[in-house]
């Protein structure tokens, strides 16, 4: 449901202000914002290897996810905010990569940040994200994919709360959320 105060704000405009702000500053030096990973060999610790998962052909991710989460995940697509999934999902649980099921947020680590897309302070497992310039827009932001997955998943901005003044903006159809108790 979108909330009335934004209903007369078109989804570009919240888009460009919510999860799309510009950079001003490096991020704080957290190792989320290393060179994206290419090989296996490159990829250090975490909680899933590179030999665990073998990403699925394009036809077979066709079949596998819906229209909008294969935009979103293959082609860096964004959904629209305060009409996706998980932005005000309250539940207890995790949120892992929807295409290789790899854990990434935890909703204990996740905020209200008013942007309409489900926002967080940090991943569970570091290794498990990486980032990389993303210019497109006319800003540099910096793009969140999954590590192993190879998902997009949203953006990160310096602009969250303490303790680690992050706010990973993420696409609820990049996520799948795995409840505590289920």
């Amino acid at each position: 449901m979108v909330h009335s105060k934004f209903r007369s704000i078109p989804a570009v405009l919240v888009f460009l202000f919510g999860c799309a702000q510009s950079q001003s500053a490096p991020l704080p030096a957290t190792g989320q914002n290393a060179p994206m990973m290419s090989s296996a060999s490159e990829s250090k610790g975490g909680s899933m290897s590179q030999q665990q998962f073998t990403k699925p052909a394009d036809d077979e991710l066709r079949k596998k996810l819906t229209s909008l989460q294969y935009d979103v995940t293959q082609k860096d697509a964004t959904e629209p905010p305060f009409r996706n999934e998980y932005w005000d999902n309250h539940e207890a649980g995790i949120y892992v990569d929807v295409v290789s099921g790899e854990p990434l947020f935890s909703s204990l680590d996740k905020f209200e940040s008013g942007t309409g897309w489900p926002s967080f302070t940090k991943p569970i497992e570091p290794e498990n994200v990486k980032t990389k310039a993303d210019r497109k827009l006319f800003m540099v932001r910096n793009e969140v994919r999954s590590a192993h997955g190879d998902s997009h998943l949203g953006h990160v901005f310096d602009d969250g709360p303490a303790p680690t003044g992050l706010r990973y903006c993420m696409n609820s159809a990049s996520l799948k959320f795995k409840p505590k108790d289920g």
